[in-house]
């Protein structure tokens, strides 16, 4: 089903406020979650469950991992002759205030993908909050409301820092006022927003003068004249805005409660399609309460992990309260706890490697599979 209403923009071009190891090499929307996904992912299944054909997606300057993830966008139904998925160009040095996704300056720099629609709405959403939701629904009582824009958020279920924008709600759900920060049980906003296409353009010839500002930043002065409503989306939302939190997220998914909640069979989330065999457990392995990707060969002992496709653990080899992307193979005799390792490293025989649930060791990614782990001083 092809949805006549809207069109979509993703804004990818922003990273971690602190500098991380994991983005050293590629922009946060490329980052891998949950062993066979990446975060870009979510909001591109959101949309595709939407039935909206035409999407932006905004690139950051370091796109390259994106591109070849995304490519054509034929995984998530977008490689079209009308429509289909677009990769616009970004701020040359991404949001620069914590919280911003939505860059004005990005938007108006891209202002023709808004002119060319005849739809009449445009759904915006960031990449860093992980969550599934209907956007169709979202799109109608947007619609309803009869609102110039529809915010989406969900009751704060922990401390966040500025890094998250709370609303302040009034009567009939009307949006008054914004604020950096979030304490639990505050209206967190999720990245995510309908605004009507007609009254985005006029945005975009307005407020030409204060392009550094993030989109909601600039108009909210106007919250009087410009008519904006909210949504409370009751589902599960996971954010992730430095290595710590992207650590908590994901070992939290190894709760079925919350796996279930997040994947809903009737709203797939999609990624890029790899050929690649089950995983294959040897005679003699462990693995328990682990999500184990395609193509893993799994000889020793898994617990409380990720493991993303292609990695192997040898006999003998330990993994336990990690993430290991993917191609990583771990040697006969390894032990590996409370680590993130990226993607092609070989950790050698007999080596530790040994973080705490609060402070994570992070194995930046490796140049090719075949280069041993350099000795840890």
């Amino acid at each position: 089903m092809i949805n006549r209403k809207a069109i979509g923009y993703i804004t990818a071009n922003y990273t971690c406020r602190t500098s991380s190891k994991l983005t050293e090499c590629r922009p946060l929307a490329a980052l891998p979650v949950f062993g066979r996904y990446r975060l870009i992912d979510f909001p591109l299944s959101n949309m595709m469950n939407a039935g909206i054909k035409t999407v932006g997606v905004v690139m950051p300057s370091n796109y390259r991992s994106l591109i070849d993830h995304m490519e054509s966008g034929r995984d998530w139904m977008l490689d079209r002759k009308k429509g289909g998925l677009f990769l616009l160009p970004g701020n040359a040095f991404g949001a620069s205030k914590r919280g911003m996704r939505f860059l004005l300056r990005d938007i108006i720099a891209n202002k023709t993908l808004f002119q060319r629609s005849d739809l009449p709405y445009v759904v915006m959403c960031g990449c860093n909050i992980i969550f599934n939701i209907d956007l169709a629904e979202i799109i109608d009582a947007h619609e309803r409301s009869g609102a110039h824009a529809t915010m989406v958020y969900c009751r704060a279920e922990r401390e966040h820092d500025d890094d998250v924008t709370a609303l302040e709600i009034g009567e009939a759900g009307r949006v008054h006022a914004l604020h950096a920060g979030c304490s639990f049980g505050d209206n967190k906003f999720l990245d995510c927003c309908v605004i009507n296409r007609n009254v985005l353009l006029d945005i975009i010839d307005n407020y030409q003068d204060v392009d550094h500002l993030d989109l909601f930043e600039a108009i909210e002065p106007e919250f009087g004249r410009i008519d904006v409503c909210s949504y409370e989306f009751k589902g599960l939302a996971l954010g992730v805005f430095d290595e710590q939190s992207y650590y908590q997220r994901s070992m939290e998914m190894l709760r079925p409660d919350l796996n279930d909640r997040l994947f809903n069979p009737d709203r797939p989330i999609m990624t890029k399609a790899h050929d690649a065999p089950p995983a294959k457990y040897c005679t003699g392995s462990t693995v328990c309460n682990s999500l184990v990707s395609a193509g893993c060969l799994i000889q020793g002992t898994v617990r409380g992990s990720i493991l993303a496709r292609d990695v192997i653990v040898e006999h003998g080899a330990s993994v336990s309260n990690s993430i290991i992307m993917q191609s990583c193979v771990i040697r006969s005799g390894a032990r590996v706890e409370n680590a993130i390792v990226d993607k092609n490293n070989v950790i050698p025989a007999q080596t530790e490697l040994r973080g705490t649930p609060d402070a994570t060791l992070i194995i930046p990614k490796a140049p090719l599979a075949t280069k041993e782990l350099a000795t840890l001083d």
